[in-house]
């Protein structure tokens, strides 16, 4: 039986099915198991959830991958962390739905379930996952210093989906911005050759940065976006506070990998190890 095991919410919506999709496609590359967990706010209510979440198992089931239902009590704004805490989940896969939803799953309150959680989601909306996963990874890199923490995620599902990495930094102006921007790139181009995988990068406008990332993300057909979620330490960098939320309820439908920053050194977040 696998040691590693991915998380999908799921709220019976066609949006959660897609999320479950990408879950089974990812866990069949990287041989996981996948908990779909549904959340309810009283007992009375686990009966009919557990029968619902067994028809979705019965309707995803799919050759070598374990799914396991499972009804929860409590909200979704700690509950799903929580469990993928206790389940050691490497990734959860959530479906948003624009504006409304389960508990209103929309983009803003996405980002409130996201950052109760140490494990790094997947927040697709209503585009499929490719059979071959994810073959283009778009990431932008901004100022940050937590940024570079998710360069060991992507490069750990880059080497198991054999992806192509496209690397996006704000153009800067100022000469000292400038210079760091530069050993940014610098360090993702040793970082990916290293683990013998593909790199481009891109300097953008610093200006509407959001936009241009989601702008190269459709030029290069990205199966998926990588950002940090700086929603608790948000003064620096090309990055305002609405950025999440445009990234993950982007137009595209662009699925976007989100992690959470952690205080320890660097590198120590390695996905898939």
């Amino acid at each position: 039986m696998s040691d590693k095991s991915f998380i999908v919410p799921h709220d019976f919506s066609e949006v959660a099915d897609c999320a479950l999709n990408h879950a089974i496609t990812t866990a069949k590359v990287v041989g996981a198991k996948v908990y779909i967990l549904h959340v309810v706010s009283k007992n009375k209510e686990i009966p009919e959830a557990e029968a619902k979440l067994k028809e979705v198992a019965a309707k995803h089931a799919s050759k070598n991958i374990e799914l396991i239902p499972k009804v929860r009590v409590g909200t979704i704004f700690e509950d799903i962390g929580d469990f993928a805490a206790e389940h050691h989940a490497e990734l959860i896969f959530m479906g948003t739905h624009g504006a409304s939803g389960w508990q209103h799953i929309a983009g803003s309150h996405a980002l409130k379930v996201i950052t109760h959680s140490t494990v790094p989601f997947i927040i697709v909306q209503q585009k499929s996952v490719g059979e071959n996963g994810y073959d283009d990874i778009v990431v932008p890199l901004d100022l940050h210093k937590e940024t570079k923490q998710k360069l060991a995620i992507v490069a750990s599902m880059a080497k198991f989906f054999k992806s192509r990495v496209h690397v996006i930094t704000p153009n800067e102006t100022d000469e000292f911005l400038k210079n760091k921007v530069s050993a940014n790139i610098l360090f993702s181009k040793r970082f990916f050759e290293e683990r013998g995988i593909e790199m481009t990068a891109t300097l953008a406008p610093s200006s509407g940065f959001d936009k241009e990332v989601v702008k190269l993300a459709i030029e290069k057909d990205a199966d998926l976006i990588a950002i940090m979620n700086q929603n608790k330490s948000n003064y620096l960098g090309a990055f305002g506070s609405n950025y999440e939320q445009y990234m993950i309820t982007n137009d595209a439908q662009i699925p976007t990998l989100v992690v959470n920053p952690i205080e320890t050194p660097y590198g120590s977040s390695v996905l898939f190890s």
